[in-house]
């Protein structure tokens, strides 16, 4: 029997699009390079500090200046994407990432190094804003969520694959071995340049140019029947300002379509409903980072070695653990998100996260005062960080990259996640660049309470401030925040009515 879903032209059937999926699937590829460029750099670490015998400042910029880059290759990718569309942005970050990769692999000093990190870093600023996006775009909204996380899972089998590499590329020489870590990620980017070519472009920016007939064919390809597809094009094209019953092939456009004014609509002149959406995007992804995944993903190897972890054989094969847990309980949470929801999934997440870095923060501040080796606290420490990439992993992860995509405005779409993203890799940068000088300030312990305490006001401000938006169209979103906002209004008054 086929289970049918209600649409808002009545039936039609229920289930995830193996079209739409492959897109989805395609599209993310982006995000595993960029997920392996993350992974075998906490590796690569190791050997590239004794080999060019730099300082652990010079680590801590080469592992942060990615997120500076970045952040300004989200901005620029934000306007490309509404310029050139979904698909050929993708294929701008594999070929930014190409070019990163070799001179990384190249690099015969620490300044060539540096500059093959920089372009990598513009590269991901472009695939972490586009891939949830164009995912987000030719998915139903039964399924969103399932294919909209699929980024973030790339980006979780990425890290793996980096750790693995790190693993096997270690038993090469002290030069030439980093530099095949670091340069191999040449590869898949060619391939998905190529690749992304045979993938659609998004429906709703072809609707947003004007392109009625082939967001129609492109609709029809990613819908589960015919109906369906009409029932999210009359959606889209009202979104966007079109007769819903226009079926010309092409339609000339009033408004501006290659996103000129969208930042005055998203920050100088918003309205009251888009506030919330912007300030809802920032905040989840400066959560994302500011609870410590950085720190855990990046320099697992240094936190394993001062709980009492010492041979690089052990560290390697430790953060290959935490790289396998991420992607199990990531994977399980690509198949929970449209099931349990976005809001359930992040509070048990974070409330997980909460625990676990209290505990973390309680064992590395026991191993820091004790003068022997404490097995019961080395004990408490590994279980706490697995403990800890698993809780992430079942939500805030997967969850920030969803909610962000879903729910801003279409025309302000591209340009709204660029200002998320770019959140996002200002703080993942800042911890990336700060978290040894923290630690050694106010010790590895204090740095994992510190998280802790981030994690306590992200659980408040996702509990009180982030509507459900499981299962309601795109097109919808502005509506359900201007509910939120009004429901949260109407309660303050009922208040001072008591009062």
């Amino acid at each position: 029997m086929v289970s049918m879903e209600k649409g808002s032209g009545g039936d039609y059937p229920k289930g995830v699009n193996k079209y739409a999926c492959a897109c989805a699937v395609v599209g993310s590829m982006i995000s595993i390079i960029f997920g392996y460029d993350t992974g075998v750099m906490s590796g690569a670490m190791i050997f590239i500090k004794e080999d060019l015998k730099i300082s652990d400042t010079q680590v801590e910029i080469l592992a942060g200046i990615l997120n500076i880059c970045a952040l300004v290759g989200s901005l620029c990718a934000g306007r490309t994407s509404d310029i050139v569309g979904r698909r050929y942005t993708i294929v701008v970050a594999s070929i930014i990432f190409l070019i990163g990769s070799i001179l990384m692999g190249y690099a015969p000093t620490y300044a060539i190094l540096m500059t093959g990190r920089c372009i990598a870093g513009f590269g991901v600023g472009f695939a972490l804003m586009i891939a949830p996006v164009y995912s987000a775009e030719i998915s139903s909204p039964t399924n969103r969520g399932l294919l909209t996380s699929l980024p973030e899972l790339g980006i979780s089998f990425g890290i793996l694959l980096g750790y693995v590499s790190n693993y096997v590329f270690s038993k090469l020489t002290l030069t030439l071995g980093w530099r095949i870590m670091l340069g191999i990620a040449a590869l898949p980017s060619v391939l998905l340049a190529f690749g992304i070519l045979k993938m659609p472009e998004s429906p709703r920016w072809l609707v947003l140019q004007g392109r009625l007939g082939e967001a129609r064919r492109i609709m029809h390809l990613v819908s589960n029947s015919d109906e369906e597809a009409e029932d999210r094009l009359k959606a889209i094209k009202k979104a966007a300002g079109i007769d819903e019953n226009c079926n010309d092939e092409i339609v000339k456009m009033s408004k501006k379509t290659h996103g000129e004014g969208v930042w005055k609509e998203l920050i100088l002149r918003p309205t009251p409903a888009v506030r919330r959406i912007l300030l809802a995007a920032i905040a989840i992804h400066f959560f994302e980072h500011a609870c410590g995944i950085e720190a855990v993903v990046l320099y697992s190897p240094r936190i394993f070695k001062k709980a009492g972890v010492t041979t690089h054989k052990k560290l390697l094969l430790a953060t290959v653990g935490v790289g396998i847990t991420k992607i199990v309980f990531i994977t399980v949470a690509t198949f929970l998100i449209d099931r349990v929801g976005r809001r359930k999934l992040l509070l048990t997440s974070v409330g997980g996260m909460i625990v676990a870095l209290s505990a973390l923060g309680f064992g590395l501040t026991m191993v820091h005062h004790a003068h022997k080796q404490l097995l019961w606290a080395l004990t408490l420490c590994i279980i706490s960080i697995y403990t800890y990439v698993v809780f992430f992993s079942i939500g805030l992860g997967p969850v920030t990259w969803v909610y962000s995509s879903e729910i801003f405005p279409l025309k302000l779409r591209a340009q709204g996640v660029s200002i998320g993203v770019a959140v996002n890799r200002l703080t993942n940068a800042v911890i990336s660049m700060t978290f040894l000088s923290l630690y050694k300030a106010i010790t590895i312990g204090g740095a994992f309470f510190l998280f802790a305490s981030l994690a306590v006001v992200a659980w408040l401000v996702f509990f009180f401030f982030f509507p459900e938006t499981k299962g309601r169209p795109l097109e919808e979103m502005e509506a359900i925040f201007s509910r939120s906002a009004r429901s949260k209004n109407g309660g303050v008054e009922m208040q001072r009515g008591n009062n």
